[in-house]
């Protein structure tokens, strides 16, 4: 993997904070500096807590955020907000409205795809792009078996009712290569989260996932114009390569990346993929 970024001399300052979007608290990792900042956007069943990592290498400003209902942030009522793709993609939009107001780079992952469905709407914005192993916005996919239990009435919300410490370890293995299990302090964060707001937050996500919903999600992702890296763990067991290639095909200034010997979570198996997404937000002047 080429055009990584040099490793800094010491990790930079991130600084945490609450913010309030459509009343909604949520819980914010910020890298401080000037200009358009890189916004990371977690999945399923994480928080902003994988993007440290990211963040504390960037040179530029960086934000990234818990998405209502997972980890440090509110578990908003269902009356409220329906946990719907389409009520997310409409609350990133509203926050990078209030928080960033101009143009933005931005990163997703896994249901950070959410983020790319809010982009589509103002495309002008978006400055550069990175796609890494993210839900799929066409009508072809079709759920991975965890994911059919969740969308499943009554069936997900037993399989969250039993769900342990010991179950989402053992669970997270079946994404890396050969199994190996994830690091602890993964499994830690995932675990302090874990409730039944974030349960009703995984399951409104998939139930509102059926495939024509995911295809309109997609229809104008080909709006976004600016430079896109698509990096794609090839050994990912939940979404494969041909959806990463799907990504690079509807991104008219794409470049496809495979990266061998990496999960769902590829940078945790390749730890070369945070230096190359930040050369690819941050390019040589």
């Amino acid at each position: 993997m080429s055009g990584e970024a040099e490793e800094p001399t010491e990790a930079a300052e991130i600084v945490e904070r609450t913010i309030t979007v459509d009343g909604i608290e949520v819980f914010v990792r910020e890298r401080p500096g000037t200009g358009p900042p890189a916004v990371f956007v977690h999945g399923n069943p994480t928080s902003s807590w994988d993007w440290i990592p990211f963040l504390e290498r960037m040179r530029g400003p960086a934000l990234a955020f818990d998405m209502p209902g997972f980890g440090r942030s509110a578990r908003p009522d269902p009356a409220e907000f329906d946990h719907s793709l389409w009520a997310y993609a409409d609350f990133i939009e509203h926050l990078l409205d209030q928080e960033v107001g101009g143009p933005y780079k931005l990163v997703v992952h896994d249901w950070g795809g959410v983020a790319v469905v809010a982009a589509q709407r103002r495309p002008e914005r978006v400055e550069r792009l990175v796609v890494m192993n993210t839900v799929p916005l066409n009508g072809d996919y079709r759920w991975h078996w965890i994911g059919r239990l969740w969308r499943r009435r009554g069936v997900g919300e037993a399989f969250n009712a039993t769900t342990s410490k010991s179950g989402i370890r053992q669970l997270l293995r079946l994404s890396r290569p050969g199994h190996k299990p994830m690091p602890e302090p993964m499994i830690d964060e995932i675990w302090s989260s874990w409730d039944k707001g974030m349960g009703r937050a995984v399951l409104g996500l998939y139930r509102s996932a059926d495939p024509e919903e995911l295809a309109a999600a997609g229809a104008d992702v080909g709006r976004l114009t600016c430079p896109a890296l698509v990096l794609w763990g090839t050994e990912d067991p939940y979404i494969g390569v041909d959806q990463g290639r799907r990504y690079a095909e509807a991104l008219p200034n794409a470049e496809l990346e495979l990266v061998e010997d990496a999960g769902h979570w590829l940078w945790i198996d390749r730890p070369d993929v945070i230096g190359r997404v930040i050369a690819h937000l941050e390019p040589p002047a």
